[in-house]
């Protein structure tokens, strides 16, 4: 908590409101050189009182706590998400190629040996057949998949 932009932020609150620091401190019954404390930062109003300053001003407390608006950063925090969640969907995309090629290379690499297998007589014909088949099945439904993604 950075006490200094606090009692900057403070400062500006009050100045937009028209009011001086003796007028301010009328208003919270309490001295001009508690308001003054505030606006250098050497000290802070306890929470009971921030509560009331925050209604005063029409600000929320963590607007005061950090020192500024947020309606101020809202722009850049909704950029900012907005950049991550693209970065994110980016990621996403890569990889699901990435894990798309790979199936698709398992599928190539499956139906080769099951070919030299049946080619040789290494396999049985039955089993071949089926190998053979849900293999060009995985191949045909990878290559589906990776044509939706693109």
């Amino acid at each position: 908590m950075n006490q200094v932009k606090i009692g900057e932020f403070l400062r500006v609150l009050r100045k937009g409101k028209g009011l001086t620091q003796e007028q301010l401190a009328e208003q919270f019954n309490i001295s001009r050189r508690s308001v003054s404390r505030w606006e250098t930062g050497s000290n802070m109003p306890d929470v009971g009182l921030l509560i009331e300053i925050a209604d005063f001003f029409d600000v929320d407390i963590r607007e005061i706590i950090d020192g500024e608006r947020k309606s101020e950063n809202m722009e850049k925090e909704e950029e900012t998400l907005k950049k991550v969640a693209e970065y994110a969907d980016a990621e996403k995309v890569k990889l699901k190629k990435k894990v798309s090629n790979i199936f698709k290379w398992m599928c190539v690499m499956l139906l080769g040996s099951v070919l030299i297998g049946f080619f040789a007589n290494q396999l049985d014909t039955i089993w071949g057949c089926v190998c053979f088949t849900l293999g060009i099945i995985l191949l045909v439904g990878s290559t589906m998949l990776m044509s939706k993604q693109d």
